[in-house]
């Protein structure tokens, strides 16, 4: 075998491989145009039902926990609250959204005054298990409840702590994680405006 000869088939090996990544990230890219649309149907603190879709015309930043969270909860609220805050006028395009993970105890302890004591625009929404169940699925949030001594009546909740961004549409935008700071989601939001 000439050289010349290995040096072709070797040629047709890296033409036929790189046709095979090709086509592999453009499956790849056929995954990610797919839309994610979140949905719920949990109510206010008046008994007002509401879903994703009662949002539409808006951003909206979903966020999974419970009142009695020691510190994922009150840090991501305070966040939001802030970039409430500093969109200013910009800030009724978007709609905070606190879903209860923990809807009866939330309820009983006040879930409309504890988001309302972050920022008057967070909506708290809760549900029976069943519907909280669903939301949490539909955005792909795991929680649990865990037994705590210290904790009111005996126990805690374990939750997934990231804040959604959901566009105008109804679709899923970005996750932001734990402890993103209030100007980065201010400025993505604002990006998108």
């Amino acid at each position: 075998m000439s050289l010349r000869t290995i040096r072709l088939a070797l040629w047709g090996l890296v033409i036929v491989a790189a046709g095979a990544i090709a086509a592999q990230q453009w499956v790849g890219r056929e995954k990610t145009t797919e839309t994610f649309r979140p949905d719920f149907a949990l109510q206010d603190g008046n008994g007002q039902t509401y879903t994703m879709a009662d949002f539409r015309g808006k951003f909206s930043l979903v966020f999974f926990g419970f009142t009695n969270c020691p510190d994922v909860c009150p840090t991501t609220m305070s966040e939001v609250a802030q970039v409430m805050d500093d969109l200013g006028e910009k800030a009724d395009r978007v709609q905070p959204l606190f879903i209860s993970i923990d809807p009866e105890r939330d309820r009983r302890q006040g879930l409309t005054e504890y988001v309302a004591a972050f920022h008057p625009a967070i909506l708290g929404l809760a549900g029976n298990d069943a519907a909280t169940k669903d939301a949490a699925d539909s955005f792909k949030v795991h929680f649990a409840r865990e037994k705590d001594s210290s904790a009111p009546n005996g126990y805690t909740m374990s939750h997934s702590p990231g804040l959604f961004l959901i566009g105008p549409d109804g679709e899923w935008l970005r996750q932001f994680t734990y402890e993103t700071p209030a100007a980065e989601i201010r400025a993505e939001i604002e990006e998108r405006i």
